[in-house]
């Protein structure tokens, strides 16, 4: 952690500068300014940057590899809020990559890790914020009222306003330093831009996702199973114990939440769904405990919602190589889960199968669901339902009249417009579209 900057300055880099300028002259005065706040309240040592800043290539370019081993390692993010910023995917998955740091510090520690701190360049309504953002819990006015109504760059920019930029320079400076004593989030690897989704995600404000879990109560384990995986509930299932002292349904919470997801967690016992096909609600991941397929109710259960007409359902089945029962009946358990989700381990992306056929560790399981979250989520964009706009029939299709329309045989005048070589007996009707 020492080779690590103390904190990471998170920006959306401005649009070309007027005269070939620096489009990110007061960023970059903000960023020696927070710099030179850190290095005075701490002790630092030689060689040890007080922070990061992104002055690499502009949006839609590569990461360079000091972004992301600076990333990887820094002690706080800083993230530079502006509306500009939340519609940058640049940022959204540097959020994102951060975010996980933090996720495996609570599945490791159980402990909440409150290592981002945002700071104001444009103040942003609340309503306009993603999900991650507006979850955090920070109370800009304590930064000054001018620095909550206007931003860091509404003072920076005024001479009249010199003092308030300073005192909220060195108020942030006192929380990224109080945050970093506070929380100690292990580094990570350097993350690769090509690979992580945006924590804003493709929607403006956060959408809904199930997360149910399909596994045994200490009261129905198998006979012999080891009770040290699960607990009074199946959200107690914790199968990457001891690894993790978090319950997987958490931390799956957790990483879907920072995928700008509005997540609700149940019970895949406790759930009836109806039979065949239905349309869908929202996305929903479904937890799998192969230990669970050993009970033939669950496991028929299973096996009917594999066999209908929900692809919007994605299925991960997380096992730990470190168990030795589940080593031990790898065999067994994977001729289960085959048996009982043939489609889900047979079928669909890559990442899809592989989820459904068995997620060994902590670390694949976290690479792996997001690709199971977007894939479930594409699926439920094709089947939902839609909702046309209302003051217009349903099947009514637009048609182009007026001088441009080529009017049919026989008739004078204007007529909907029939593009040039189709034949003239093909009526433009819903039932002609392909």
């Amino acid at each position: 952690m020492g080779d690590g900057p103390y904190f990471f300055l998170s920006h959306a880099p401005a649009g070309l500068g007027a005269g070939g300028g620096d489009p990110d002259l007061w960023v970059g005065r903000l960023f020696d300014d927070l710099c030179r706040g850190v290095a005075e309240l701490t002790a630092l040592p030689d060689g040890t940057p007080a922070g990061f800043m992104d002055r690499g290539p502009r949006p839609g370019t590569g990461w360079s590899e000091e972004l992301g081993r600076s990333l990887a390692s820094c002690r706080v993010f800083v993230p530079l809020l502006s509306p500009r910023y939340f519609a940058s995917e640049r940022c959204g998955k540097q959020w994102y990559a951060f975010a996980q740091r933090a996720i495996r510090h609570r599945a490791a520690t159980d402990r909440p890790a409150d290592a981002i701190v945002p700071a104001l360049w444009v103040p942003v309504p609340n309503r306009q914020l993603p999900l991650s953002a507006a979850q955090l819990d920070f109370d800009h006015r304590g930064l000054g009222e001018r620095y909550a109504t206007d931003g860091l760059y509404g003072l920076i920019k005024l001479r009249l306003l010199a003092d308030e930029y300073q005192r909220a320079v060195h108020h942030l400076a006192r929380h990224i330093v109080g945050a970093a004593r506070a929380t100690r989030v292990g580094p990570g690897r350097p993350p690769d831009a090509r690979t992580l989704p945006s924590a804003f995600g493709a929607a403006p404000g956060p959408r809904p996702l199930r997360v149910t879990v399909a596994a045994p109560t200490l009261g129905e384990l198998p006979a012999g199973r080891d009770r040290a995986y699960y607990g009074e509930s199946p959200l107690d299932w914790n199968p990457y114990h001891p690894a993790t002292r978090r319950p997987l349904a958490l931390i799956a919470e957790d990483i879907v939440g920072s995928l700008n997801y509005r997540p609700t967690v149940a019970s895949f016992d406790e759930e009836h769904p109806a039979d065949g096909p239905q349309a869908p609600a929202r996305p929903e991941i479904l937890l799998v405990d192969r230990w669970a397929l050993r009970d033939e109710r669950r496991r028929a259960r299973l096996a009917a919602l594999d066999a209908a007409d929900r692809p919007w359902i994605g299925v991960v089945v997380p096992w730990n190589r470190a168990d030795p029962q589940s080593r031990a009946a790898t065999d067994e358990l994977a001729a289960r889960t085959a048996a009982a989700l043939p489609f889900r381990t047979h079928h669909g992306r890559a990442a899809c199968r592989t989820a459904a056929r068995g997620v060994e560790s902590l670390g694949a399981f976290e690479e792996l669901l997001p690709q199971v979250v977007e894939a479930a989520a594409q699926q439920y964009l094709r089947h939902a339902p839609a909702h046309p706009p209302e003051g217009r029939a349903r099947g009514a299709r637009p048609r182009l009249t007026g001088p441009m329309a080529t009017p049919e045989p026989g008739r004078r005048g204007t007529a909907p417009y029939r593009p040039l070589g189709r034949a003239p007996d093909v009526e433009d009707t819903d039932d002609n579209q392909p």
